[in-house]
């Protein structure tokens, strides 16, 4: 197994976390915190702003089964690229769209996704392409959530479930085939 890390922000990460783990190709997600100053913040945190990270997903996948530039792909198609510092009713800097990359080569590979898809857009790409820092896992209750809590939570019903639909349905031949 080619196994490789992906840190993706764009915003809420019960949303993208909900989107990834359909994927066949990814071995796990885990919601987290990437790209702020303060060691080991906790949600709380993160949503007063006092950190400067952002909500993010790290995901582990096997290259040999889905491309680095696959997941991208699947990223600028869930989340609105275009926004500065939100998704939807979500606002503040940690739900800014950023990808922390890895290696050099996810560096390029991702810069050329941005100029490639910036085109279909009709605003500017705003995400930002940064080296990735440490990684703080999110505290459990996060973890699985749209799995866990799904049509119990207003929230995953009105923002989620049209996500994972849209999701589905593009992006069906690359579905994990219990999903």
């Amino acid at each position: 197994m080619n196994t490789e890390i992906a840190t993706l922000a764009g915003g809420c990460f019960w949303c993208l976390e909900a989107v990834y783990v359909e994927l066949r190709g990814v071995e796990s997600v885990a919601s987290g915190y990437m790209g702020g100053a303060a060691p080991n913040p906790s949600y709380e945190d993160v949503c007063g702003g006092r950190t400067g990270h952002a909500e993010v997903v790290q995901i582990a996948f096997d290259a040999d089964e889905i491309s680095y530039a696959d997941l991208l792909e699947i990223f600028f198609a869930i989340h609105d690229p275009t926004t500065l510092n939100r998704q939807g009713n979500d606002v503040g800097p940690q739900y800014r769209s950023a990808i922390f990359f890895h290696s050099p080569e996810q560096e390029r590979i991702a810069r050329e996704t941005v100029r490639r898809l910036q085109p279909s857009f009709r605003d500017p790409i705003v995400t930002e392409i940064v080296p990735a820092q440490p990684f703080y896992k999110a505290e459990e209750y996060h973890q699985e959530y749209y799995e866990r809590v799904g049509a119990r939570n207003p929230y995953c019903t009105l923002v989620i479930d049209p996500k994972v639909a849209k999701f589905r349905q593009k992006f069906a031949k690359r579905l994990k085939e219990a999903s």
